[in-house]
């Protein structure tokens, strides 16, 4: 009679209370897509498809999606979780957040190669006095085929300016 108990205390679960967070994150979301679209000027009768039309259907999809996490979270059909790794984390947003704060003062690639670094740091590449250096080569050659091949405006820095 217990595993009958347990079986159906298990069926019976709590609503979620990330997924209830989530859900009118994305309804919120959709409203601010939503109300920008707004302030886009109309389309002309002649042709039906605009500039509005992508921003529209990902409103749409998002209010769809906000419901559906609503209904799921409230029903506690969200498989459990497993616990997060914090050092990865940790390491792709201190990535995002070098990039941002060393972009201009710093040039596109040292602060993309810093990055790449804390990426692959991340995903468990410890060797950073191997991966830095590899990403500031590769973003390298990315800003000069961007900002020289196809003449389009990337931050340059110390390192582009010795080249360039």
């Amino acid at each position: 009679m217990s595993e009958v108990s347990s079986s159906h205390a298990r069926g019976k679960r709590r609503p979620d209370r990330a997924a209830l967070v989530i859900g009118p994150a994305l309804l919120i979301v959709a409203a601010v897509i939503w109300w920008d679209v707004a302030r886009i000027t109309a389309v002309s009768n002649v042709a039906p498809i605009g500039p509005a039309t992508v921003p529209h259907w990902i409103a749409i999809g998002l209010v769809i999606l906000g419901i559906w996490t609503i209904f799921e979270a409230w029903r506690g059909d969200f498989p459990v979780r497993e616990p997060v790794a914090r050092m990865p984390v940790i390491c792709l947003v201190a990535g995002l957040a070098a990039q941002m704060l060393l972009l201009k003062p710093a040039g596109f690639s040292i602060a993309t190669g810093l990055l790449f670094a804390l990426t692959a740091c991340g995903f468990g590449r410890r060797k950073l006095w191997a991966t830095i250096p590899i990403g500031i080569a590769l973003s390298f050659v990315v800003w000069v085929i961007f900002a020289k091949l196809l003449q389009l405006s990337l931050p340059a820095g110390p390192l582009e300016r010795l080249f360039f």
